[in-house]
């Protein structure tokens, strides 16, 4: 089980829930289309999505998409089936292996001197974003992205992977929101409290790739985000080292370009 933060303020779940169905919703109707593609990652930020798109438009108007490669632990497929099957809506399985191999011929410059183990976890978010989008135009649909706000801030996605999506119901919860949300939906138990991963390498988990646990980034982000505190005020609050509150705002810092328009030059 997780722990409630004593720092951040709890959200009311469901005035919560209602603005994010209205926003869905009005997502819809404003683009005119006809319903909703969301990936189910069996995690707790794509069941929460998932569960929140079943609020805000039928049933049938939503398809999930089960994305699995030789890294994604069985549990993960079936905690997806389940939120699928538990909604109702419409599932697909596709193994998506067979579409990375052939991207190990394409790269003639590989060096021994840099790690591609990043290049082949990327290619598999992108990979996933070309099939929902392939999907979603298809069947002139949305994309709905399951990215949290502790995701965003730090750049803890994949641009133009799971970062590529039509809207980010999620992107104003921090983790820990989500996993308030989460109870409130009646999500099951096993996809709230277990550990988060991206399922991009083998053992790989969300926690120990950032180097810190989930509540313990948040109350950091919400102290420097939301309250703007300066640095020595977060670390006594916290009991922590600035050394560590400057890491985090380095992190912030890198993953700017992510959130931010593309760059171009003035010429008018």
């Amino acid at each position: 089980m997780h722990e409630k933060s004593a720092i951040i303020p709890s959200l009311n779940p469901e005035k919560t829930v209602k603005t994010i169905s209205e926003f869905i919703k009005d997502m819809i109707e404003n683009s005119k289309t006809d319903g909703l593609v969301v990936g189910l990652s069996g995690g707790l930020d794509s069941s929460t999505a998932a569960y929140i798109s079943a609020e805000s438009t039928d049933k049938d108007k939503i398809l999930g998409l089960i994305m699995p490669s030789v890294t994604t632990e069985q549990e993960e497929v079936d905690d997806a089936l389940l939120v699928a099957e538990n909604l109702g809506i419409e599932k697909e399985v596709i193994q998506i292996d067979h579409l990375i191999e052939p991207f190990g011929e394409l790269c003639a410059h590989s060096d021994s001197k840099y790690d591609n183990k990043l290049a082949r976890a990327n290619l598999k978010a992108r990979i996933r974003m070309m099939i929902l989008y392939y999907h979603a135009n298809s069947m002139n649909r949305l994309v709905v992205g399951t990215g949290n706000k502790s995701e965003l801030l730090v750049g803890y996605f994949t641009k133009y992977g799971d970062g590529g999506v039509d809207m980010l119901p999620l992107g104003d919860l921090y983790k820990t929101d989500v996993r308030q949300i989460a109870s409130y939906l009646q999500i099951p138990g096993r996809i709230i409290n277990k550990p988060p991963t991206a399922g991009l390498w083998s053992g790989q988990t969300d926690e120990e790739e950032l180097g810190i646990k989930y509540q313990h980034l948040d109350e950091i982000l919400y102290l420097m985000v939301d309250k703007n505190q300066k640095d020595h005020h977060v670390a006594e609050k916290l009991e922590i080292s600035q050394e560590e509150i400057l890491r985090i705002k380095n992190m912030m810092k890198s993953a700017e370009h992510k959130l931010n328009p593309l760059p171009l030059p003035k010429i008018r």
